[in-house]
């Protein structure tokens, strides 16, 4: 799509052109578009340029996107199953009839690949809607017997649900918590993080465009700590859903926690990579370089490389010969793997990891700053060697293509290496040996472990984290068992009254 420079010229304020894309930079509340006061710049990290200024929320848009939620929610609460589901398929239809441009304004916004937007997330995004419809219609429980009485579970929908969701993923992440949400029964406040909120804009449109009826899903854009905030205090909201860091985590827990509001928490990682001397390195290298997919910010990368001692030479070449073959640039090239960082403070966060632990005695192998060639905001993949256990860069998430690598000698000892830090999101197991992966995957403290493989995920499937990583499950039933309220009604065999 193209739009004449003189018509661009004639848009109103609120209507942003990016990426050739119309796209209202204003809240979404109650089915009508509300702006703010004040509003804050959205800039793209391939170029630096302002991409739009979005409405800039406060306590007054979250009041009302919860007022709106609230008011919607027993019409919503009372339509069928089946409505609902035939409503999210037209929600999934929409998102494929504008695949292109949403993958193109997601890029723009986040810097993530084009080429990846296009041929896996996008298609995701329908998917999450197509997969919640569909275990909607087949969500159910068999049947308790208790001495002849008859127990019957089942999910009732809870209320307005505020989702927060973060910058690396904005649209597939969102939608991972709409869909179940919705299929639910609840209505949605949906507040995208400040750096990539476009797609959110987008999805309100296609949702509207879908019949979804007014209130049920509302966007509220803003800052945390102005709109984010009051969202996750209102005492009207029966549930909240974030995704993020750690620190924010806890203040939503604690916001929550006076209104006994439940709280779904998938928060950061520091996952390790365990390769055995019996595993196929070629795989293991393989692996290894796929955790600087996105630059690197990927919540479930698996950032700390724990190597068999006998085969850390052979596996560190192999991997640092794939290293040397990513390219890095522009994300809407097709020939790019590796793009920008999302934001400078972001870049620079990860370069302070990165000196920091190079001042303490840390190897860069390769990599180790940003790209020079290239400029802005792209950094070189990274993997750093001689580190401790207890340095900064081995225990806290650095969400960047920074990677370190640290031996062991026995199973014993890369179980505990695995498991010493504060996080359990993910762990990767690469060997060549059955027993070991169960014996090893049984032994680590994550919410998901994969052996030989990364990334495979099943919505049918439980996701979240152990320790600091989160709390709670989402995926499958245990998405309805978070957003719904559960019943169980349990039926006396006897003192029935014939009406026939």
């Amino acid at each position: 799509m193209s739009v004449h420079p003189a018509a661009a010229a004639e848009a109103p304020p609120h209507l942003a052109t990016v990426a050739g894309v119309p796209v209202d930079t204003r809240h979404w509340i109650g089915g009508r578009r509300v702006a703010s006061a004040d509003t804050f710049a959205d800039h793209s990290p391939i170029d630096g340029a302002e991409l739009a200024r979005i409405a800039r929320g406060t306590a007054a848009e979250a009041d009302a996107a919860v007022a709106a939620a609230t008011a919607a929610f027993p019409g919503w609460a009372a339509t069928s199953p089946a409505e609902r589901a035939r409503l999210l398929h037209a929600i999934a239809d929409g998102v494929e009839a504008r695949l292109e441009e949403l993958a193109a304004v997601e890029t723009a916004d986040n810097g993530a690949l084009l080429r990846s937007h296009r041929r896996g997330v996008m298609p995701r995004v329908a998917h999450n809607f197509r997969f919640f419809a569909d275990r909607l219609l087949a969500l159910g429980h068999p049947a308790l017997d208790t001495r002849g009485h008859t127990n019957r579970v089942s999910w009732d929908p809870a209320g307005p649900s505020v989702l927060i969701t973060p910058w690396n993923a904005p649209l597939m992440l969102a939608t991972w918590k709409v869909a179940p949400a919705l299929a639910a029964g609840n209505t949605v406040v949906l507040k995208p993080a400040e750096w990539s909120p476009l797609t959110a804009s987008l999805l309100a449109d296609i949702a509207a465009a879908a019949g979804l009826p007014d209130g049920v899903l509302g966007v509220v854009q803003g800052l945390g700590a102005e709109v984010g905030a009051p969202l996750t205090a209102h005492p009207g909201v029966r549930r909240i859903s974030f995704t993020g860091s750690v620190p924010t985590a806890r203040r939503i827990a604690e916001a929550a926690g006076r209104n006994l509001t439940p709280v779904s928490l998938e928060l950061g990682g520091k996952s390790p990579l365990l390769v055995f001397a019996d595993a196929d390195l070629d795989l293991a290298a393989d692996l290894a370089v796929e955790q600087y997919d996105n630059a690197g910010q990927v919540c479930l990368a698996a950032t700390r490389l724990l190597v068999e001692s006998s085969v850390a030479e052979e596996f560190t070449a192999r991997l640092a010969a794939r290293a040397a073959a990513l390219r890095q640039g522009d994300p809407r090239a097709e020939t790019t793997d590796v793009g920008p960082i999302i934001h400078p403070r972001q870049l620079e966060r990860i370069d302070g990891f990165v000196r920091r632990a190079l001042a303490a005695g840390a190897r860069a192998v390769f990599g180790g700053g940003p790209n020079e060639e290239l400029g802005g905001l792209h950094y070189r993949p990274t993997l750093l060697t001689d580190v401790r256990q207890d340095s900064e860069i081995v225990q806290e998430e650095v969400f960047g293509p920074v990677l370190t690598l640290q031996t062991f000698d026995t199973e014993e000892e890369a179980v505990a290496l695995a498991n010493g830090t504060r996080f359990g999101l993910a762990a990767t197991v690469a060997t060549g040996d059955r027993a070991r992966a169960d014996r090893v995957a049984d032994r680590l403290v994550a919410g998901t472990v994969w052996v030989n493989c990364f990334f495979v995920r099943d919505l049918r499937a439980p996701f979240g984290g152990s320790r600091e990583s989160g709390i709670g499950r989402e995926g499958g039933d245990w998405s309805f068992d978070f957003y719904g309220d559960l019943r169980n009604t349990v039926t006396a065999p006897r003192g029935w009254v014939d009406h026939g």
